[in-house]
């Protein structure tokens, strides 16, 4: 512990509390009768140096920055006047010029500045009226230490301020935000100037809808949250590796809302240059499925197919653990997404196998796959499956039979082809 932390060690001796209490309260009625020209003079002098600063008026019309300063001055002098110490701050004014200063997008540096400006001022009238009636030099010294120090009072009930204002602005922008996603994504929308293809009347063609676009105008609020509306979009689901986890620092240009279960993300100009490894490195940690590339208009489709591939993912039908593309499980996305359709067929097409056991069925069903993508003999196929040919064709002469001549029609080879491929998506077939 340093001897300035030393407990034991007398308090430092206070020059201005050495001051005898009439002649502070002479200082102190001289300056409080000083301050209202002094705040005028010390606004002049602002305005001088800063000419582009708001003014901003109260409710009477009297400008907030006067306000601010002579409440400043009366708080500084009537705190020396009472003798208690460091000076207290409870100048809500200073609040609200941070937050003036954060909701219109400025820094805090002029502000400062202002406020370093207007402590000089207020320090020449101060000394002035101190040698006036002979305050002693030591306890002037210590009241222009203590005018720095109600300075950074000051900047700090600004900070404050300005820090409300932000996030504030920051919860705003992220409404504002959610709100534009949530009618890019609508399924009714049905907006004009959705974009350069809607203005040009090429591109996706007319708008669908029922009526009248239940948010507002796409391009407005695109506006209001400073994005620029693209030709063409991908839209992501997510799924969280944790409850709390740090949303994916997937930068400005794509829409992100955490607020859902499944956050959901929409990404312009989802095939440029370096946007795939960009996102890719952003969404380390995390898994879901980002739709196919579709018109601005058309969102909403890509996130039926995000959301369809989630869906599998969480099944086990699609692998886990990563973001996935569905423009690269096309496949499985449409081979396995109508399931009920796809078992209908199923039923329908391996009718012929009820009879076999499932052991005996699944080894048939193998074989008829591979016959059906290689289209090729007896050796061909045993090289896919990795068995004797003569088992393959034992083995063909037995689908042969239980097809019969439906198995040479195309449509029927097609259909037998895709119920199996679907089966082989599921893991219940082998994969060649």
């Amino acid at each position: 512990m340093s001897a300035d932390e030393d407990p034991a060690r007398p308090a430092a001796r206070s020059a201005w509390r050495d001051v005898p209490p009439r002649q502070v309260r002479e200082f102190a009625a001289l300056a409080l009768e000083e301050v209202p020209a002094l705040a005028q003079d010390i606004l002049r002098e602002i305005r001088a140096e800063y000419p582009g600063l708001p003014v901003v008026l109260d409710d009477s019309g009297e400008p907030m920055a006067l306000i601010g300063i002579r409440r400043a001055l009366e708080g500084f002098v009537q705190q020396l006047a009472s003798q208690e110490g460091r000076p207290r701050y409870h100048l809500e004014v200073f609040q609200e010029f941070g937050r003036g200063e954060g909701l219109h997008g400025r820094s805090l540096d002029s502000l400062q500045a202002i406020y370093r400006l207007g402590v000089r001022l207020a320090w020449r009238r101060l000394a002035e009226i101190g040698q006036q009636i002979e305050i002693p030099p030591p306890a002037m010294y210590e009241l222009a230490e203590s005018g720095f120090e109600y300075l950074d009072g000051l900047v700090d009930q600004s900070v404050r301020g300005y820090a409300e204002a932000a996030a504030r602005e920051a919860g705003e922008r992220l409404r504002l935000q959610r709100k534009l996603l949530e009618l890019l994504l609508s399924e009714r929308r049905s907006d004009t100037g959705a974009g350069p293809a809607h203005a040009t009347g090429t591109g996706a063609g007319p708008a669908r809808g029922t009526g009248p676009a239940p948010h507002g105008n796409l391009g407005e609020r695109a506006a209001r949250v400073g994005w620029q509306l693209p030709e063409r979009v991908a839209v992501g689901v997510l799924l969280r590796p944790a409850r709390e986890a740090v949303p994916p620092a997937v930068g400005q240009g794509v829409l992100l809302d955490m607020e859902a279960e499944q956050p959901r993300m929409v990404v312009p100009d989802p095939e440029a240059a370096g946007r795939p490894e960009l996102l890719r490195r952003a969404m380390t940690g995390w898994s879901g499925a980002i739709g196919p590339p579709v018109a601005l208009a058309d969102a909403a489709k890509s996130l039926r197919w995000a959301e369809a591939a989630v869906r599998l993912m969480e099944r086990g039908l699609l692998p886990a653990g990563e973001v996935l593309h569905c423009t690269e499980h096309t496949e499985a996305l449409v081979l396995l997404q109508p399931e009920e359709l796809i078992e209908d067929l199923t039923r329908r097409c391996l009718a012929p196998l009820d009879h076999c056991g499932p052991a005996h069925g699944r080894r048939l069903a193998e074989t008829l796959l591979a016959w059906l993508e290689t289209r090729g003999g007896a050796p061909e196929v045993a090289a896919r499956l990795g068995v004797h040919p003569q088992t393959v064709r034992y083995r063909l002469r037995q689908i042969r039979e239980l097809w019969g001549d439906e198995i040479d029609d195309p449509d029927r080879r097609f259909e037998l082809e895709l119920v199996l491929r679907a089966r082989r998506l599921r893991g219940l077939l082998g994969r060649a």
